[in-house]
């Protein structure tokens, strides 16, 4: 269960990894962002995907930008960070 935890936290923070590079470097594409974040290109694709389901990021022919509310939208995932780690707390207390 923990190694399951762990390989998930793992994708999050590729993800924010790419995003930041995204807010840096906009427009960037694919090659360039595994060259920034030292990823392989596999993974910033996948990553990318990730990123524009949740709203947080918009493909242009140019390559990859920010969405309009991405501020907003980084607010709310900070948010749900917290509660993700007074959760974790809680069940550390029991373990």
């Amino acid at each position: 269960m923990i190694e399951r935890l762990e390989n998930q936290l793992e994708k999050e923070a590729r993800d924010l990894r790419v995003l930041t590079a995204v807010i840096e470097h906009q427009p960037v594409g694919i090659v360039r962002l595994s060259s920034i974040t030292e990823l392989e290109e596999h993974k910033v694709r996948y990553s990318l995907r990730m990123l524009e389901n949740d709203g947080l990021i918009d493909p242009t022919p140019n390559g990859a930008v920010v969405a309009d509310d991405v501020e907003e939208r980084i607010e709310t995932l900070n948010e749900g960070i917290d509660d993700l780690i007074e959760h974790v707390e809680t069940i550390r207390e029991f373990a």
